[in-house]
């Protein structure tokens, strides 16, 4: 019996230890979020907005292109951004080039064409590009984003 005491006191603390790192891992992937990642998620509401009002509060970018994931493929984008006030329109407008364009080139570059084939895709490369963009902004919301023209060129 001498002998098998620490064999059975490794035993016991191997799977003590195996239990307890299970439980964190199995806490961390399937638990409740923390406070850090549950108030970033909010459902953004759109209201309806006057052509002009809307107008104040949208920002374009056109004649973007880009080479796709496989380099076969050009896109030819143009980006309609519709923000939450026209302050915020001002400080996305100073973002644009260094913040903005980079998100949408490293987005854009990870894509196929099979990809942004048809509505489906395109709402995907909104909603990615919509969900990637907000976190950036100092102040305000990016309520929507909408592709207004949309070419893909074989090369």
């Amino acid at each position: 019996m001498k002998k098998m005491l620490p064999w059975l006191v490794t035993i016991l603390l191997a799977i003590s230890l195996i239990a307890i790192v299970s439980v964190i891992l199995f806490n961390s992937f399937f638990g409740e979020k923390s406070e850090e990642t549950a108030g970033k998620e909010e459902t953004v509401t759109i209201k309806k907005l006057s052509a002009d009002k809307r107008v104040e509060v949208t920002s374009e970018l056109k004649d973007y292109k880009r080479n796709l994931l496989d380099t076969d493929y050009l896109v030819v984008l143009d980006f309609a951004f519709q923000l939450d006030s026209k302050h915020t329109k001002e400080e996305f407008d100073k973002l644009m080039q260094i913040e903005v364009k980079p998100i949408i080139n490293r987005t854009v570059a990870d894509m196929t064409a099979e990809e942004l084939n048809g509505s489906k895709g395109e709402d995907m490369l909104e909603s990615k590009l919509l969900n990637l963009i907000n976190p950036v902004l100092p102040e305000g919301k990016l309520i929507k984003v909408e592709i207004t023209n949309f070419i893909l060129q074989e090369l």
